[in-house]
């Protein structure tokens, strides 16, 4: 598995949107997404998101870390 990537949290929105997340809701600084089929994720907006945090919002959209890395891209 290669490593996570240093990524924002405006590109984390990106990316999950190129699977079909949209966004519900903010609230302060974290967005709320949903995608038919799969449950909600929240997504802090930060400049850097910790790469463990990262992780967390990748297992709760249900995706791999491969996949992730090719929306990034």
């Amino acid at each position: 598995m290669p490593p996570l990537p240093v990524i924002s949290g405006s590109a984390c929105i990106a990316a999950l949107a190129k699977i079909g997340n949209r966004s519900i809701r903010q609230k302060g600084s974290h967005v709320r997404l949903e995608c038919a089929g799969r449950p909600p994720v929240t997504v802090p907006i930060h400049s850097e998101l910790d790469r463990g945090t990262l992780r967390s919002i990748i297992r709760t959209a249900e995706i791999s870390v491969d996949e992730f890395i090719k929306l990034v891209g």
